[in-house]
């Protein structure tokens, strides 16, 4: 077995499109467009990996609850810092950066445009 892909539904395709390409350097592999039953499938990868992230847009829906249960993707970064200042730079939500009771800094938060949550991690501490 192989873990594949996660899918998060959006409410607007361009703006999370724009988001995970622009913060993180995201690349569309695929995309899959049934317009009789109103919907599109965006499949995004990271340079290098083959593990996917699902867009599934459904024309003209609201918008999502998250709910409780779900918490977030991760990704990793070599430099946590210049990735942070970039973030914040680019005016997304983004947490300060925190550590696990008893460690240093290792990790932070941002949101996405539909309030999905990106944990972005410390390359080393993931090694």
């Amino acid at each position: 077995m192989k873990f594949v892909h996660t899918c998060y539904r959006v409410k607007d395709l361009e703006a999370s499109l724009k988001f995970y390409q622009d913060a993180f350097g995201f690349e569309e592999k695929r995309r899959s467009d049934f317009p009789d039953h109103q919907f599109t499938l965006v499949y995004l990868t990271l340079p290098g990996d083959t593990n996917e992230l699902e867009l599934t847009y459904n024309y003209d829906h609201p918008g999502y609850e998250i709910g409780t249960g779900y918490g977030h993707i991760a990704v990793t970064t070599p430099d946590l810092e210049a990735l942070h200042l970039k973030h914040q730079a680019a005016g997304y939500e983004v947490t300060k950066l925190m550590g696990l009771p008893g460690r240093d800094p290792g990790y932070y938060f941002v949101l996405d445009p539909d309030g999905y949550k990106v944990e972005v991690i410390r390359e080393k501490l993931m090694g």
